[in-house]
């Protein structure tokens, strides 16, 4: 893998090393997989550095979408710091990851969530943290109302709201509702992100998108009075 993650990797070796090892499609999954592991951890050191500081929230946030095994936790600590230290900005990073994920947007998603859930994490989404995410969204491929449905940060007004979520206006029909919501679970589904180069570490994050999808929607047919 090169490019700047790649140089990293280069750098801290270890785990990550050797889950690029394999040929053909196995291999092309691995560096997917170890791409995306290493676009959250430079991703989150540089919205850290956004805003100045690391709560202790963030870090369990970090955590609980990255279960790290106890034996790499020095290794993801050097990159992390690394990054924070690194001169460039994040779009180098973002690039890559954008890059290697082109065909497979859901995936980008889930990386952005996690950095939104970090964010979130404090309690407040520091005007530098919310420039970073948009930013990064952006570089993504991903327009504004995406932006709003994969990191639910809005305004107060929209809070909650189902219909964000989904992606979908409050005028939908039902019919487009529930298309809507068929098309999220399928395109995030756990083991399809996988298939795609989702680390197995980050189960638990499309997991917990799934259930807010699906909470989404049962909460719009309660209202509606579907079925």
């Amino acid at each position: 893998m090169g490019g700047p993650l790649g140089a990293l990797i280069g750098a801290v070796g270890g785990h990550f090393v050797d889950r690029l090892k394999g040929e053909g499609e196995q291999g092309r999954n691995s560096q997917k997989s170890v791409g995306f592991t290493i676009a959250v951890i430079v991703l989150g050191a540089k919205m850290a550095k956004a805003d100045g500081h690391v709560t202790p929230d963030e870090i369990s946030a970090f955590k609980e979408v990255f279960r790290v095994p106890p034996e790499e936790m020095k290794n993801v600590s050097r990159v992390f710091n690394q990054a924070r230290k690194d001169s460039a900005g994040y779009e180098p990073y973002a690039r890559q990851i954008a890059g290697m994920f082109r065909e497979d947007p859901a995936v980008l998603e889930e990386l952005l969530w996690c950095l939104a859930y970090i964010a979130k994490a404090d309690g407040t989404v520091h005007p530098g943290e919310l420039r970073f995410l948009r930013g990064v969204s952006e570089i993504f491929g991903f327009d504004p109302a995406t932006f709003e449905r994969v990191t639910a940060i809005v305004d107060d007004a929209q809070a909650d709201d189902p219909y964000v979520i989904l992606g979908v206006a409050k005028t939908a029909t039902d019919a487009e509702v529930k298309s809507a919501h068929r098309k999220l679970v399928v395109e995030h589904h756990p083991d399809k992100l996988i298939a795609q180069g989702l680390p197995e570490e980050f189960v638990e994050v499309a997991n917990r998108k799934l259930a807010a999808v699906n909470a989404a929607y049962d909460k719009i047919k309660r209202e509606r009075g579907l079925g």
